[in-house]
Parts: structure tokens; C-alpha cells; sequence
């Protein structure tokens, strides 16, 4: 079957193919990192670190991201929200950058900005910067274009509305700059060490129902990862600075209109109010089908912020009992790699298609369909979708996987038992590219939310990918990892 030029919109398809082949081109060249100045030689197991901090808290109300069902801007703020910049150095020419965010997520036009101006400024390569986002529902809509283009937002927002979400996103940018620049600005000495411990409150949504279907709803016999990673850096005095820490699960506690970075949001404060001094960054893991619970109004009489703090806390006293878990020091050299797993779609059939060609959906989704239409009509394939796929090498001591899209459990789990030896592994989903669900082999499979149904707006997704999906991905993970050697 033939291939033809894509037929996503434009703008969309000719990002992505930029970015896939500067990727490409980078990989010839070889991705080692570079330390911040010129090398300096560091004693076993001392790195240069660098943290920092920038408020992302809209100054007035804002369209909240997320939750489609959502008919006006938010009303006020629960938590401010932020973005942390971690920058480490091994001193001997390994380095990388670890951006987390409270937002939805890591647009691709974002990522590749801060590829552009973070080389042009700093002189970081692509695989020297991990963008993650924590994937709260109640931060702001960081895609003006996109709103611009779903249904409610494009028949309710007034013009402030929309005006606000392009200034959020311009104010962003400069923001993610910023913060990485001022993270490389005056490193210091440190240690790293990683330790595990557990969190209890994710429990798998995708419950199967007696007609064959799965719903979203508490599934406690569905695949979990309730591990809770965490990277701690101490300076030479043993005074803890930052804490990176991960867990897999959606922050989707709260359901309202105001901004807040729920549960992970919560559990930063905590972290940062017990270490006064440290900076707690959280990278989301492979919770694409993993809710926190209990969630929204689900106990009676009880407010929601009340479930968020909760789980911030559980998240929070598990990242408190993994530092008295026996850390393990984390030595260098640090090597990174990035490079896309290309991704194939089966194209959704006639029948779908025509449900899109009715007078609810916008002009640009009517176009979507009519050219997917001549697509399938003509017997003709759109080109995949790239993925990003990152891998951090941490000597022999830990290794960090950094997958875009909202990736399932399945992932996590699959990955940790076939990378499994000496290092830890690590692994975060949400990150660089955040693009939609990236279902595993099992979940495409099944259908539903992260199977289907929510990657066939069509503006987005011509359909659900290919089960070779979940292969392609961990087989780049295998080729990223041999490629930075033992």
C-alpha cells in the first residue's frame, strides 16, 4: 500500500517531520553530553547540580486544560504552579537538564522551541533536555491553536479568553528558557543517590464491562506501578537541595475551575516544607490508564481539594520513607541518547469518519475528515507519528526512560523486567512530545479510552496506532541503551 504526504493538518505533520529529522541527523553526529563550563575533574560520585524554580501561576483567570466538558476560565487558584529546572553535570563532559512542569502537558511546539534557543544560548543538545509534564487537569490550556479548533472553547471562549491562552503560551516559553538558564548559571558540588519506595493511592480505570467494553472506572484487578522513585541530591555539607521523585498515575483528584497542581502540587509543598531549602521536582511515570482514588466527589460530604492533599501527602510520606530506604550513590558517567520510535495508525474506517462531517464539529474538523475520506477511498496510508523516546545513562547505577505520549502502565512494567540489573530503572512517560495516549499492545487491543476513543480527534490522530506500537517503542528503548554502552 502506497504512502502518501500526510494528511494531519499542515502545520502539525511539518513540525513533527522537522523535529524526526533533526533527530536523525543529531544521531550521526553522536548525542555526548558537555558539563556546564569546561570540564572539571570530580571525585567518585561528585556531580555539579543546578536547581531552579519559576511560578507559572496565570495572573487572572484562564482556560484550564484538560476535562472537555469545561464551559468558562477558571475562577480562582488552589495551588500555585511551577516550573523546576534540575541541571546535572558529571563534571567530565556528561550533562543533562530536567524540566518539570504542573501543566497538562509538553506541546511539541514547545519542545522544539526550547531545543532551538537552549542550543543557540546554552549549547544543549536535544538529548541533554527532558522536558515532563505532570499532567494536571487543573493547569492551564497551554495550545492556543489547538482550543482554538475543539468545539466548546471555539463556541463559548470569549475574545479575553482566547487571548489569555496566547499569552500563557508565549509567557511559557520564555519561562521553560528562563528556568533552564538560570539552573545552569552557578552549579554546585553534590551527590546523588536513589532510593524506592511504594504509594498506594493509583489503582488502573479501565474496568471491563460484562457487554465487552471497558469503562473509565476503579479497576483493582487491572496492572499498577506503585513504585515511587527518587533521585536525591545532597551538597558537600549533606544538606538535601532537590528531590526528584516520580509516580505513575493521572492527577486527576480534582475536577473544578480553579488552578491547582493536585496531588503532585500538594506533595511538592510538603516535601519542600519538611527540607526547608530543597527544591521537589516530580516526574509523571506511565499513568496514562491510572487514576489517583478516591477522586472528585466520590466521598460524601467531603471536599475534593481534601482527597488531593491526601494523596499529595501518601506521595510525599512515600518519597520520605524511600530516603531512609537504604539510598544507593549514583555515579557517573552520565550519557544520553534521544531518537523517535515511528509509530503507524490504522486508519479509522468510513463509517467513523462520516460521524465527523456533521454540523456540531468546526470547519477545520469537517476538512480533517473529507481528506482522511480520499485517503481511505484511494487505498492510501498516513505517514506514523514520531515518539519521542530518551534515554538518561547514569553509570551503572540508574537508568532514566523518558517516553512522550500518555503512556500506559504497561510500558513501565515491561520495561523495568527486561532492562532489569545492575542499574535502577526509571521510568516516565508525558515527556518531550505529549501527543495523546500511546496504549500498549494489550490496551490497543481492548479499545476504549486509551486504546481508541481518545486519540480519533481526528485533528490530532487519523485513528488508533498499529499493535506493532508498544514494540517499536521498547525496541528503541533496547537500541538508545546499547548505543550508550554498559
Amino acid at each position: 500500500m502506497k504512502t502518501l504526504p500526510s494528511t494531519r493538518p499542515a502545520a502539525a505533520h511539518g513540525i513533527r517531520a522537522r523535529w524526526w529529522l533533526a533527530l536523525l541527523f543529531l544521531s550521526v553526529l553522536g548525542w555526548g553530553g558537555r558539563s556546564f563550563g569546561a570540564p572539571t575533574p570530580n571525585a567518585e560520585g561528585t556531580w555539579q547540580v543546578g536547581v531552579a524554580t519559576r511560578k507559572l501561576t496565570p495572573a487572572g483567570p484562564i482556560w484550564l486544560a484538560g476535562y472537555a466538558g469545561r464551559a468558562a476560565p477558571s475562577s480562582g487558584v488552589d495551588t500555585d504552579i511551577f516550573a523546576k529546572s534540575l541541571a546535572l553535570s558529571d563534571g567530565r563532559g556528561g550533562r543533562v537538564v530536567i524540566v518539570t512542569l504542573d501543566l497538562i502537558r509538553v506541546p511539541l511546539v514547545l519542545r522544539e522551541y526550547i531545543e532551538r534557543t537552549a542550543a543557540q544560548k546554552f549549547g544543549l543538545k536535544p538529548s541533554e533536555i527532558l522536558l515532563n509534564a505532570s499532567h494536571t487537569h487543573s493547569g492551564p490550556e497551554v495550545e492556543p491553536d489547538r482550543l482554538e479548533l475543539e468545539t466548546v472553547f471555539s463556541r463559548m471562549a470569549k475574545p479575553a479568553d482566547v487571548a489569555a491562552v496566547a499569552a500563557f503560551a508565549v509567557f511559557l516559553r520564555e519561562a521553560v528558557l528562563n528556568v533552564i538558564g538560570e539552573s545552569l548559571s552557578a552549579p554546585w558540588p553534590a551527590r546523588l543517590d536513589f532510593s524506592e519506595a511504594r504509594a498506594g493511592f493509583a489503582m488502573n480505570r479501565r474496568r471491563p464491562e460484562s457487554n465487552g467494553t471497558f469503562s473509565n472506572n476503579p479497576y483493582p484487578a487491572g496492572p499498577v506501578d506503585h513504585a515511587v522513585p527518587v533521585l536525591k541530591i545532597t551538597d558537600t555539607g549533606g544538606k538535601i537541595r532537590a528531590l526528584l521523585f516520580g509516580y505513575a498515575c493521572h492527577n486527576t483528584t480534582l475536577s473544578g475551575d480553579q488552578v491547582s497542581g493536585d496531588y503532585a502540587g500538594y506533595a511538592q509543598r510538603y516535601l519542600e516544607t519538611s527540607y526547608p531549602g530543597t527544591t521537589a521536582l516530580f516526574l509523571l511515570g506511565g499513568g496514562g490508564d491510572q487514576n489517583p482514588y478516591p477522586r472528585g466527589k466520590m466521598v460524601p460530604g467531603q471536599a475534593v481539594e481534601i482527597a488531593a492533599q491526601q494523596h499529595g501527602r501518601a506521595l510525599a510520606n512515600a518519597v520520605h520513607t524511600a530516603l531512609a530506604a537504604s539510598p544507593r550513590g549514583v555515579r557517573g558517567p552520565l550519557r544520553t541518547a534521544l531518537a523517535p520510535a515511528l509509530l503507524d495508525y490504522d486508519l479509522l474506517p468510513a463509517t467513523e469518519l462520516a460521524k465527523f462531517r456533521g454540523p456540531a464539529f468546526t470547519a477545520p474538523v469537517l476538512a480533517r475528515a473529507r481528506a482522511l475520506e480520499k485517503t481511505l477511498a484511494d487505498g492510501q496510508r498516513v505517514p506514523p507519528l514520531a515518539c519521542p523516546v530518551q534515554v538518561i545513562q547514569f553509570g551503572a547505577d540508574l537508568t532514566l526512560v523518558a517516553l512522550g505520549g500518555e503512556v500506559v502502565v504497561d510500558y513501565s512494567l515491561r520495561l523495568k523486567s527486561e532492562l532489569a540489573g545492575a542499574a535502577a530503572i526509571w521510568v516516565a512517560g508525558y515527556s518531550n512530545d505529549v501527543f495523546g495516549y500511546l496504549g500498549s499492545r494489550r490496551v490497543i487491543a481492548e479499545g476504549g479510552y486509551e486504546g481508541l476513543s481518545a486519540n480519533t480527534r481526528i485533528l490530532n490522530h487519523p485513528g488508533a496506532f498499529t499493535a506493532t506500537a508498544e514494540d517499536r517503542v521498547v525496541a528503541k528503548v533496547h537500541e538508545l541503551r546499547r548505543q550508550l554502552g554498559p
